[in-house]
């Protein structure tokens, strides 16, 4: 390990600031330990050990070409690369030095047993959802028994549920830390989920806590159905109980050769018709939902537990699935009803039923297929993403398939305890997921709109999502938002697969221009008539060369970042850049709501002399027409005057890269990554100068970067500068749609 850098860190060490030191559940351990909430107390084996780990044992490389071959959405290929790569990190050797740091740590808690959980860079955060991809252990005891789980957990990081997540995300596997919180354990008497708002119709004026007797992890993983209890926000009332029979509990007891283990426990008739927990212990837990999330100015999804009639929080996290609260559908259902569940995810779908009973079989699951389970875990996600919708036996709306149908946009119902023994293959059903009912065959019912009683939040700065994948565009472009303040090329050309310049040698760059031209029409179609600000590529030479062909026009560079990209190749290969050009304007002869945005631009010149060459193919500047140019170097924020005076529309501040050549960071360095923050001073001078000069210049003003997802206070201060829009993950719509509208209302901006 380097010098200054932290193995071991205690809950009390961090906050959210220390995300990439201890990932999204470390650092919600540390926010709200510092915010005096119960939470077991533990500490935290850090990133930093995790990459220490790789460096020492010389394995990145072999992990790499394990993964390199690999194909997604193959399953069984999957499965294996995903066992090799697992097997590779816990066959590799420990430093001692840092099992020697971790044992000292668990000696200094006091020892017993802890629960040792994953806390990857890529988890629990707004922008990436999915948690819990990776392993968690339970009942650990013993300086070698933590030792061996944190490598474990380390492993984790590479089951196949989580390579296809980062696969279908676009994160670098390696590129992705891990950290691990090592926490007293506690043994629940009972344990649930709460959410402090309705997690199906995203209702915030509610708190809702699902329990079971026993260990919480039968909830999220579907086994058991909990209770559902329902809190009013205002005054703390207790407006609904759903009591759900319970078999049996999860429970820790001592295996014969004196090692902890858990066990089922069949449950009697009374204790399974017993509500889990008192009245009492509902509005206590109501009320510490409502310091959480106070805490953390966002809605949020909490783990709880109780023993000894003491209530622990033992994890917290952002809800990722909020949906913007417009006019909902309810269809008129003449059908027969087959079965009954707990609605999990909105929405109605028809379609085959393939029953799966374990993750060997979700090949079975096509396009356009329902998804039955008894459960799902995260290993049946890629079966999810195919599905039309799913219904399971067990499981609450907290559980596993609840929660990722959300995520996903499509319907669920969940606790229908017989729709694997009732339904049958191939039977065609419609799954109501708001009703929480199954109809036999295609329901084709009149559908009446009917009015919520929430109104949409209105504001005067623009809300922008930032996108890139055709896939997520149509479900995207139903929430409520003001159009796409970026749409990154290079998603779509990495699609087409080739060098551009190598199909212009074959005389093939129409080919170019027509896929291009499609994958931008899916976008501008979906979005008509609100504006998409079309990114031009800004493929660094590194990534070019992947491309067909791109060896032979591509030169490799020592940092392709700081290389040749951006406009200075629009001002070079004119001829490429013309292909673009011609995309561009073959959809904006259907879509006019297709605008531009030249990323990169170093030179007042090279800015002046691209203009011109989008001016001598027709693409000139006028009222349906904007152009916009990303401001991301330094040079743009010093001459921001003379770059505006060559004749744009607006400027999108790209906080990332900015951020980046401000402070001299490289945004991906492991080490530094704790001193990257776009609310450095230096770096809120330039975004509040940006802002400033285009307002006073009558030219509008974005943030396409990730700060406005990560950080509320920094959107307040760019309101409250005078910013047009902020765009933003998809994920963070309505989140940053309410901090402007608070921001506003503070500033009286109407």
């Amino acid at each position: 390990m380097h010098q200054g850098q932290k193995t071991i860190v205690w809950f009390n060490e961090v906050t959210k600031k220390d995300i990439p030191l201890v990932g999204g559940k470390g650092a919600n351990l540390g926010e709200m330990t510092n915010a005096h909430i119960p939470v077991p107390p533990g500490f935290i084996v850090t990133v930093n050990a995790y990459y220490d780990f790789l460096q020492r044992s010389k394995i990145s490389d072999k992990i790499h070409n394990l993964l390199k071959p690999l194909d997604p959405s193959d399953s069984k290929q999957l499965q294996q690369i995903a066992d090799q790569v697992q097997q590779v990190v816990l066959d590799a050797p420990m430093p001692p030095e840092l099992a020697k740091e971790i044992e000292q740590a668990y000696i200094k808690m006091g020892r017993g047993l802890v629960a040792i959980r994953s806390s990857a860079t890529a988890e629990d955060l707004p922008e990436a959802s999915f948690a819990g991809q990776q392993s968690t252990f339970l009942n650990v005891q013993g300086e070698k028994g933590v030792v061996a789980a944190v490598q474990a957990c380390w492993a984790s990081l590479f089951t196949p549920r989580a390579i296809f997540y980062r696969h279908h995300h676009g994160f670098d596997h390696l590129r992705v830390g891990i950290a691990v919180p090592v926490q007293k354990m506690v043994q629940s008497e009972a344990a649930g989920v709460m959410f402090t708002l309705e997690p199906v119709t995203s209702d915030s004026s509610k708190i809702t806590i699902e329990a079971v007797y026993g260990l919480g992890e039968t909830i999220v993983s579907g086994d058991v159905t909990p209770d559902m209890y329902m809190v009013d926000k205002d005054g703390l009332r207790i407006s609904k109980k759903t009591i759900a029979p319970q078999e049996w509990k999860l429970i820790k007891r001592e295996g014969s050769k004196g090692e902890e283990t858990n066990v089922k426990v069949v449950l009697t008739p009374e204790e399974q018709a017993q509500q889990k927990i008192s009245d009492e212990d509902i509005i206590t837990l109501a009320k510490l939902g409502k310091r959480i999330e106070d805490w953390y100015q966002f809605p949020q999804d909490i783990e709880w537990a109780k023993e000894n009639n003491e209530l622990f929080i033992v994890q917290t996290r952002p809800v990722t699935t909020i949906k913007e609260r417009e006019a909902e559908v309810k269809p008129e259902i003449e059908a027969p009803v087959l079965l009954s569940g707990a609605p999990a995810s909105p929405g109605m779908a028809s379609g085959p039923v393939k029953i799966v009973s374990d993750p060997g079989q979700i090949d079975k699951v096509k396009d356009g297929d329902i998804l039955v389970a008894e459960m799902t875990t995260p290993d049946f996600v890629p079966a999810m993403k195919r599905a039309k919708a799913i219904v399971t036996d067990r499981g609450g709306r907290t559980a596993h398939a609840a929660i990722v149908s959300r995520e996903l946009g499509i319907p669920c119902i969940v606790g229908t305890r017989q729709a694997t023994t009732t339904l049958t293959d191939g039977q065609i059903i419609s799954v109501d997921g708001s009703r929480g009912k199954v109809y036999a065959g295609r329901v084709a019912g009149r559908e009446e709109v009917v009015a919520i009683s929430r109104e949409r939040i209105k504001t005067k700065t623009r809300v922008y999502v930032n996108l890139a994948q055709p896939d997520l565009v149509d479900r995207v472009a139903k929430r409520d938002v003001d159009g796409v303040g970026l749409l990154r090329a290079e998603f779509m050309v990495a699609q087409i697969g080739e060098h551009p310049s190598y199909m212009i040698s074959q005389n093939r760059g129409h080919e170019f221009v027509d896929k291009l031209a499609v994958g931008l029409t899916a976008f501008t179609k979906a979005f008509n008539p609100r504006p998409v600000v079309y990114r031009t590529n800004d493929f660094k030479t590194n990534e070019y060369r992947a491309l067909k062909g791109g060896e032979k026009y591509e030169a490799e560079e020592e940092n392709p970042m700081l290389g040749y990209r951006g406009a200075s190749r629009y001002i070079t290969e004119i001829d490429v850049f013309k292909l673009e050009l011609e995309a561009i304007k073959k959809v904006r002869q259907d879509y006019p709501n297709l605008w531009v945005m030249i990323p990169f631009v170093r030179t007042v010149d090279e800015l002046t002399r691209t203009v011109k060459i989008m001016a001598s193919v027709g693409l000139k500047r006028s009222d349906n027409f904007k152009l916009w140019m990303m401001v991301e170097v330094p040079s743009n924020i010093f001459l921001m005057e003379k770059f505006l005076e060559v004749g744009i529309d607006g400027i999108s501040i790209g906080s990332n890269d900015l951020t980046q050549l401000i402070l001299g960071i490289d945004r991906d360095s492991e080490k530094l990554a704790e001193t990257f923050d776009e609310r450095n001073e230096a770096v809120l001078i330039a975004l509040e100068r940006a802002i400033k000069v285009s307002r006073s210049m009558g030219v509008t003003s974005s943030i396409c970067g990730q700060a406005p997802s990560v950080y509320p206070e920094l959107t307040e201060k760019l309101v409250e500068w005078g910013i047009t829009s902020v765009s933003v993950s998809p994920d963070m719509i309505g989140t940053t749609r309410e901090i402007i509208a608070k921001a506003e209302a503070r500033l009286k901006i109407k």
